[in-house]
């Protein structure tokens, strides 16, 4: 970096060798003369005494004008990416009537259905009383809307099943769950629709104001302003308020593949939720079908999208999925996927209510969704969407205030534009180089290993740290103060990268020129982030905008400013030009991490007992430090000395480090006004384990405790001594070692505790019966069995060692999900559903053996009377006020065929 301070402020006059002189380098090894000249050029390692114009240009910088400088600069830049992300919207809320969107009575609805309470499907609250009341509000929407629309309701409840390879893989099966399905149309009809999607269902113990409440409550209130609007559709736009998302989304995948309303959707919206309110991220789109991102970027009035999301989210890094899955991949329709992603820390929990829903949020949702719909049912795209199907759009917005969008293609040229101007700019010096005898080809060589060999050991120290902090048990000590990770990871990685190049600098490079070994590191990072931008173009990544945002503005300042800066020196004209430059790639990429870090943070609190979340968090602050000060390490060399920032540095992290280690930051917090609880599942369990007698050779009760954060227990033992080692749960030799899983997640959380208790006293237990059972063959068994229980079953099916499933009733046996060979079916049921019944054929190599397959069932009372036993509220009551702890009853039961 050569421009920093103004001229004659705190600088140091040129000294360095006149013409002829030898110039040492490497702490005085010499490598030859340079060729007579007072000019110093780009690629010569002589020192400048005079520029062309006869000013002197100064070759370092005061260490107490350069870093404040550069700090307040980034609290600058901080300081409006927060900004950007708690405004949510511009100007007062509109007033009722007319085409606008009215965030007051979207409240309303979203009250009254979290005013049922919890909804797991199948419960009364889901599958009557929140129907009941859509249906109401519907009706009061269609009795107001103008004659130029029409508004048909169906409520569906269909029955199906599909296989899934989200968490493994598993089969998902259903029946008689809930959707609630409208279709606004003009009133002649309309061959073409958009769907919008949301789901009223939540899970256990939570009343789900943020996911899904309020974008159905959203979704009413469109419903009701373009029902009333004078504007002609001419598209239809279908509701689905579906009823069973929760359920590994369920009902949307009964209504894509069963609804006669399907086939006439061409695109859709789908609303959903990682966190409670904030803004809306669109976070994936298509597959392909460019136009539906022009379509948002063109009528979204609050834009929040990022490509980079849609490319991180389909990576599969972050472990959920939503119904945009099933509309894709079963309707064969594109989409857009959008998620509030502020304060995930409550998502799922006691706390997701409809108070922590800032008015704002919601219209911000409304203002968007209501624009895009509007958008697409008047489109031309829409009725023949698949001429504009092909292409895949590179898309993000700039702050909230407006959205970008343009064709990969496009993206693909400019990327390639780019990359070339900067072979150019490092082609002209490697010839300036050649032509004045100096080494500027290999120092650029050397630099680059400098500096990747920096980033290395940046990444293996503050994985170091993050270790150590795990191992003594003082992990996320950041969960509930998020800025003590920044301050930990960040000094440490900071200190790391400007020590190693202040001991390049003084002991490799010597008394090399320092504005040469500025101008050198400045195309350095220009060369690294060429070569990213490179990868990323060649792998086909839309997230390749980033890296060329770090190529093409910094080059262009280079080019615009390069020349007079060797002449002048860092004046405050070309300082301020040099940061205004930068300022645009360093606004987006903290915009970025900063949504990243949102999304992130409160996800590592219930990423597992395996997942380190530390080394996770450190990574991830490590690899912003480093994007953020790339151009900033040429200041390293400019400035005189670093000694005293290297020694702030150090007094920070040792500060911090000491502060962590003390157990001053707790990691979970009850604050009712921020909460950040540490999440525990309870589960009263009675287990039986029957022989291939159909004899009972193993009885058991008592309550699974599984925690979903890297810290298991210790905070809790404390609190609740009788949870410790020493009942931690066996894995038995049984499907998913004989302990009722709701949902495949065995291999994230491998760390559980199983307290003795009293039997379950259920009233209505779970019925299996076999049905039927016969050999079509020696080495084939064809079972059909019979499960009639609560609303959520899961069953698992263990082959015995040289058998096979060959088909199933759901599949055959090439399409079903196994982990370590054992299956897993997820069931629920809605109201007044018949039992289930399936089928399987086992085939066995070995016609004689007495055991074939293991079959397991396993019911989940979510809801009612069934739902918690005393001990379950007893045990319940002694966990800490900063636990969240979601309970319920369960059975497991084993059989042997």
């Amino acid at each position: 970096m050569a421009a920093v301070v103004r001229e004659g402020a705190g600088l140091e006059p040129a000294v360095g060798p006149g013409p002829g002189r030898e110039v040492r380098i490497r702490g005085g090894r010499g490598r030859g003369s340079d060729p007579p000249s007072d000019k110093w050029e780009s690629g010569s390692r002589k020192q400048p005494r005079r520029g062309l114009h006869g000013v002197q240009a100064p070759a370092t910088v005061s260490e107490a004008a350069a870093w404040p400088l550069v700090a307040v600069y980034m609290l600058l830049l901080w300081a409006a990416v927060q900004l950007s992300l708690q405004q949510l919207v511009s100007g007062p809320v509109p007033a009722d009537g007319g085409d606008v969107f009215n965030a007051p009575r979207a409240r309303k609805y979203l009250q009254d259905i979290t005013d049922f309470g919890a909804r797991p499907a199948g419960s009364p609250a889901n599958e009557m009383l929140t129907v009941t009341y859509l249906l109401d509000q519907i009706q009061k929407i269609k009795a107001g809307s103008t004659a130029r629309h029409s508004i048909a309701v169906d409520v569906q409840r269909p029955t199906g099943f599909f296989n899934i390879d989200f968490l493994g893989g598993f089969t998902s099966y259903y029946s008689k769950i809930a959707n609630v399905v409208v279709k606004l149309e003009p009133v002649n009809g309309a061959k073409h629709a958009v769907l919008a999607n949301c789901h009223f269902d939540s899970v256990a113990n939570s009343p789900g104001a943020s996911d899904d409440a309020v974008s159905c409550a959203v979704l009413l209130e469109i419903l009701n302003v373009l029902s009333k609007s004078s504007s002609p559709l001419q598209h239809a736009i279908i509701f689905v308020f579906n009823g069973a998302e929760e359920n590994i989304l369920q009902a949307s995948h009964g209504f894509i593949t069963q609804h006669p309303w399907a086939k006439l959707i061409r695109a859709f919206v789908n609303l959903e939720a990682a966190g409670v309110g904030g803004k809306e991220l669109v976070f994936q789109t298509g597959p392909e079908n460019p136009w539906l991102v022009r379509a948002y970027a063109r009528a979204a009035k609050h834009p929040f999208a990022s490509v980079v999301g849609q490319e991180v989210f389909q990576s599969g890094i972050i472990p959920s999925d939503t119904d945009f899955r099933i509309y894709r991949d079963y309707g064969n329709i594109p989409g857009i996927d959008l998620a509030f992603i502020e304060n995930g820390y409550i998502y799922h929990t006691k706390y997701d209510t409809a108070d922590r829903i800032h008015l704002d949020s919601i219209q911000r949702a409304g203002d968007n969704i209501l624009a895009v719909l509007q958008y697409l049912a008047t489109s031309e795209e829409l009725a023949d969407s698949t001429q504009y199907r092909h292409g895949s759009m590179v898309f993000f917005d700039v702050l909230g205030l407006f959205a970008v969008a343009y064709p990969k293609r496009i993206g693909t040229i400019i990327n390639c534009l780019v990359a070339a101007a900067t072979v150019l700019y490092l082609g002209r010096k490697f010839s300036i180089s050649k032509t004045y005898g100096s080494h500027y080809r290999s120092d650029l060589l050397y630099g680059i290993g400098i500096t990747i060999l920096c980033w290395f050991i940046i990444f293996v120290t503050i994985l170091i740290v993050a270790v150590f902090v795990s191992l003594t048990g003082h992990s996320m000590s950041w969960y509930s103060h998020f800025y003590v990770s920044i301050i930990l990871y960040g000094s440490v990685a900071l200190f790391k990268l400007m020590l190693i190049h202040t001991l390049a600098k003084n002991l490799y490079y010597g008394n090399v020129n320092k504005v040469y070994l500025s101008e050198l590191y400045f195309d350095v990072s220009l060369t690294i982030w060429c070569c990213t931008l490179i990868c990323f173009t060649q792998r086909d990544l839309c997230s390749a905008y980033v890296p060329a945002l770090w190529v093409a503005f910094p080059l262009l300042m280079k080019l615009l400013i390069g020349e007079e800066l060797k002449q002048k020196g860092p004046t405050l004209k070309l300082t301020t030009i040099y940061f205004l430059a930068l300022s645009i790639p360093h606004l987006l990429t903290l915009y970025l991490f900063w949504a990243a870090f949102e999304m992130f943070t409160p996800i590592l609190g219930r990423s597992g007992t395996e997942i380190p979340p530390d080394i996770v968090m450190a990574a991830i602050i490590a690899a912003c430090a480093i994007i953020l000060t790339t151009y900033f390490v040429s200041l390293v060399y400019l400035c005189r000395s670093t000694k005293w920032t290297l020694l702030s540095l150090g007094i920070v992290f040792l500060g911090s480090a000491a502060l962590v280690f003390s157990g001053v930051f707790f990691p979970y917090s009850a604050d009712p006004a921020t909460p950040h609880p540490k999440r525990i599942f309870l589960q009263h369990t009675t287990r039986t384990f029957h022989d291939l007698n159909g004899e009972i050779v193993k009885k058991d009760s008592g309550i699974w405790v599984n925690g979903f954060d890297y810290n298991l227990m210790s905070h809790v033992t404390p609190y609740i001594p009788e949870i410790n080692d020493t009942v931690r749960s066996p894995c038995e030799d049984a499907p998913f070692c004989g302990f009722p899983w709701y949902l495949p997640v065995h291999s994230f959380i491998r760390k559980n505790w199983y307290l003795p208790a009293s039997e379950l006293p259920t009233r209505a237990p779970v019925a299996f019966r076999l049905i039927s059972k016969y050999n079509q063959s020696p080495q084939h068994m064809n079972l059909t069995i019979e499960v009639d229980g609560p609303s959520h079953m899961t069953l698992y099916i263990r082959p015995r060692e040289g058998s096979s499933i060959t088909r199933t009733s759901v599949g055959d046996g090439s399409s079903l999900y196994s982990s370590d060979g054992d299956y897993f079916f997820f069931y629920s049921h809605g109201l007044q559903a018949p039992p289930w019944q399936f089928w399987l054929e086992i085939q066995t190599l070995d016609p004689t053996p007495k055991e074939k397959v293991i079959i397991a069932v396993a019911s989940h009372y979510l809801f009612g009377e069934e739902q918690r036993t005393r001990e379950l509220i007893a045990l319940e009551e002694r966990f800490p006020e900063w636990c969240f702890t979601s309970s319920w009853s369960s059975t497991y039961n084993l059989f042997v065929f």
